[in-house]
């Protein structure tokens, strides 16, 4: 009798006793798994708006960028200065024409004679000509001067490529961020809809009476929290909208909805990097074509040295009439008209030889050999540039890459860690205070993963920007 006594107090006093004491819970429904949303899609918190894609921002960025349109004139003026005129290997023509009208007060006297005072006497004169030049030897300065302005051309086609590039890349990391914060509301509004089952568990528990009010007003300060993060977010969702607009060249206020999502390519290489920057990055072939550019400069210096031989000639015409002209005679001066005409071809050569311009010449070519070297250092600094450049770009990208294998693995880990959390939440066998670092795990997982998703992606940019390889020749 004894030892039944002692074995009721045993099962009285252990935990199963005890929670056969308690009251019973409602039974809720499982919980869904939580699950990542596709990139593109839409948050419930976001206005609907026509959907924008990655080729579509790039054309109308390529049409409305005002880096990209003002660099385009400046290939048009670099285009019409490239003429043999411009370089003066073609003859100048002129013509001149002058007319001109004199009212005079004439007063002649001749020794004991009477004065002859004529007044309002009037006289007009025709002069008009047409004159040619055409150089024929300049020490060959007219050849260097038309390959210079090629080159200059060809400098400024360089430039706005690389200035294309550049925004096209600019374009494309600003679209990547509308979707990357987009993707950051998507994991807000699902870590809310977790923060909502938390509350209605944790208000059914304390109806039956298993738990505290605290724990309720605990998950609503919580889910507050969250709706503030949730706010903040959209405010930076916008602004990303905003900067892409901006690049655009459109409206800063149109929305949009992007149409594309983050896909990083797994396959770029370092050496055919290398090798695409050397053959193709717009920026070091124009540093290249500005060194031609300074040897031209030199040239032209040098070219001035020579004797400088013109073709002239020209036709003209010069006509006097003096409608008061004195005429002296054997009795006196007698007032007539006197009319005078020249006109007629001419033609001839003109040579001109530098002889001694204080030593002028010799210091613009010391300057000009200067330049010269100037422009290969440039040359050898963009290189180099572009190499750090590449090497910095190269590492983040590889370095992404794993973060970006492991996060993607990792996010499966904390999805199913808050499905297990809220199940074991709902029968009470885990804290309030677990599911919710259950919960900031995930978003701390989701965020990481964005954010590495889109450094990966802006190092890839980076690679195919300094390879040329966003812009296609023919555009």
């Amino acid at each position: 009798m004894l030892c039944f006594r002692l074995l009721v107090c045993c099962l009285l006093a252990s935990p199963l006793a005890a929670w056969a004491q308690q009251p019973t819970q409602p039974t809720a429904p499982p919980l869904e798994k939580p699950q990542s949303k596709p990139q593109t899609e839409k948050p419930e918190t976001v206005a609907s708006a026509p959907q924008l894609t990655l080729a579509e921002a790039i054309r109308i960025g390529i049409e409305n960028n005002y880096d990209v349109r003002l660099s385009q004139q400046d290939v048009r003026i670099a285009e019409n200065n490239v003429t043999r005129g411009n370089a003066g290997q073609l003859p100048t023509v002129a013509g001149n024409f002058t007319r001109t009208f004199n009212v005079n007060n004439t007063r002649q006297q001749r020794e004991q004679s009477n004065p002859v005072v004529i007044n309002g006497g009037r006289a007009n004169a025709l002069n008009t000509n047409v004159t040619a030049n055409w150089t024929i030897f300049d020490g060959l300065g007219m050849f260097i001067a038309y390959d210079r302005l090629r080159a200059l051309e060809q400098s400024q086609r360089q430039l706005t490529r690389a200035t294309m590039e550049e925004t096209v890349a600019n374009i494309m990391d600003a679209y990547y961020a509308v979707v990357r914060e987009a993707g950051k509301i998507n994991s807000l509004e699902e870590a809310l809809k977790i923060g909502q089952a938390r509350i209605d568990l944790t208000q059914a528990r304390v109806d039956v009476g298993v738990a505290a009010k605290v724990e309720v007003l605990t998950a609503r300060v919580d889910y507050n929290a969250d709706r503030s993060l949730l706010v903040q977010q959209q405010e930076v969702l916008k602004t990303a909208k905003v900067n892409l607009n901006n690049l655009l060249g459109r409206t800063p206020s149109i929305d949009f909805l992007p149409a594309d999502s983050i896909v990083v390519a797994r396959t770029l290489d370092r050496t055919t990097v290398g090798q695409a920057i050397r053959q193709s990055n717009p920026r070091l072939q124009q540093a290249k074509i500005n060194t031609q550019v300074a040897t031209f400069d030199r040239k032209l210096v040098r070219a001035s040295r020579f004797p400088q031989v013109d073709l002239v000639g020209g036709y003209g015409l010069n006509r006097n009439i003096n409608n008061a002209f004195l005429i002296n005679t054997a009795t006196g001066s007698v007032l007539g008209s006197n009319v005078n005409r020249v006109y007629g071809p001419n033609y001839g050569v003109a040579a001109s030889v530098p002889i001694f311009d204080g030593f002028n010449r010799t210091r613009l070519e010391q300057n000009a050999r200067i330049a010269e070297a100037q422009s290969r250092l440039a040359l050898d600094q963009t290189q180099l540039q572009l190499d750090a450049e590449a090497e910095q770009a190269y590492a983040q990208y590889q370095n992404r890459l794993q973060l970006l294998e492991l996060e993607e693995g990792n996010i499966l880990l904390a999805r199913e860690n808050v499905a297990i959390a809220l199940e074991r939440y709902r029968l009470g066998l885990l804290t309030p205070l677990d599911l919710r670092v259950a919960q900031r795990t995930q978003l701390d997982a989701e965020v990481r993963l964005l954010d590495i998703r889109y450094q990966a992606k802006q190092a890839e940019i980076v690679l195919r920007r300094l390879s040329s390889g966003l812009v296609q020749q023919g555009e």
